[in-house]
């Protein structure tokens, strides 16, 4: 299935009604070309809603709101004059925390009037849940910041490394904290004992990692190829070299996705190809075959059997594994 959108799309997700497409003209387009106007300018950020039922969308309107197929969109938060610049969601707990500016909110879609604003000394670039729903880690300049998501009033536990932190993730275990940086390079800490981890090596910006094989092993953007690090123990990738799986020294990773319980990985290459492929096994199975312009949004779905992809021209498709 195809689509050729006249906006550029922001994010690709998979709800429980198959693949939702957040594009750059505030609206959102699902599987079935069903189209519902969210924002009142630009989708910015797009996170699946902890229900699975629709996605959850921040905009350039200081808005969040929640959209589903056949529902009317629902504002559940506002930032005014400010943009939504990063969010992410809870199945665990429910909850929604997005940033704006130096803010991170934390909001609950089942109890009204819940609010909590969390401030920072400098522009958060990037929030994500720890996987039972509790805690949220923020990317900053100078690092990491983790939040307990309910309490009101608290001092973060800061993870801090020199440089610009762009965007953030847990491990599936909630043991490590890993940041993707402007600076061509990524970095971890473990949670426990504040550990660093030094992740470099990157001939590019890397724009996106993602968790699979149970936790394993995780994936990064950024290379000629997908960058594999282990996560294996309780030391997860320190001391350890990465690998690299899918080297075309003609293009770059520009996206990866995977399910942290699955050994299923895709990768959206600058050239506009998509390929999935089982690290332990040999081969690429390129899926979108064809060059074109870079993959800017990229989902495996839950279950690994699609895969939704979208580039830069605002052409799309879904596709069955």
């Amino acid at each position: 299935m195809n689509f050729d959108f006249d906006a550029q799309v922001t994010a690709a997700l998979f709800d429980n009604t198959g693949a939702v497409f957040a594009l750059g003209d505030g609206s959102i387009r699902f599987e079935d070309r069903t189209r519902v106007e969210a924002h009142d300018g630009a989708v910015l950020c797009a996170c699946v809603h902890p229900s699975g039922d629709g996605i959850v969308t921040g905009g350039d309107d200081g808005k969040v709101v929640w959209t589903r197929r056949d529902e009317d969109p629902v504002v559940l938060a506002t930032a005014k004059n400010q943009w939504i610049d990063a969010i992410d969601a809870s199945p665990a707990s429910g909850l929604i925390a997005f940033s704006f500016g130096r803010t991170l909110s934390v909001i609950d879609p089942k109890e009204v009037g819940f609010r909590r604003d969390f401030q920072h000394e400098r522009t958060v670039s990037g929030v994500a849940f720890e996987p039972k729903g509790r805690r949220i880690a923020t990317s900053t300049y100078g690092g990491a910041a983790l939040w307990y998501a309910r309490i009101e009033k608290q001092q973060p536990v800061k993870l801090a490394w020199a440089g610009s932190h762009t965007g953030v993730a847990f491990s599936p275990d909630g043991a490590f904290v890993v940041t993707t940086m402007q600076d061509n390079q990524m970095h971890g800490w473990r949670i426990k004992d504040a550990k660093n981890l030094r992740m470099g090596g990157y001939p590019g910006k890397v724009r996106s990692m993602a968790f699979l094989a149970n936790g394993q092993l995780m994936a990064t953007s950024g290379a000629q190829g997908a960058v594999l690090w282990p996560f294996i123990g309780s030391n997860g990738p320190m001391g350890r070299e990465a690998t690299e799986i899918g080297y075309d020294d003609t293009t770059l990773v520009n996206l990866v996705s995977a399910r942290a319980d699955q050994g299923l990985l895709a990768a959206g290459l600058t050239d506009g190809r998509v390929w999935v492929a089982h690290p332990a096994a040999q081969g690429l199975n390129f899926v979108k075959a064809e060059k074109g312009p870079a993959i800017v949004a990229l989902s495996l779905s839950p279950a690994v059997d699609k895969v939704a992809w979208a580039d830069e021209d605002g052409a799309a498709g879904v596709l069955i594994l």
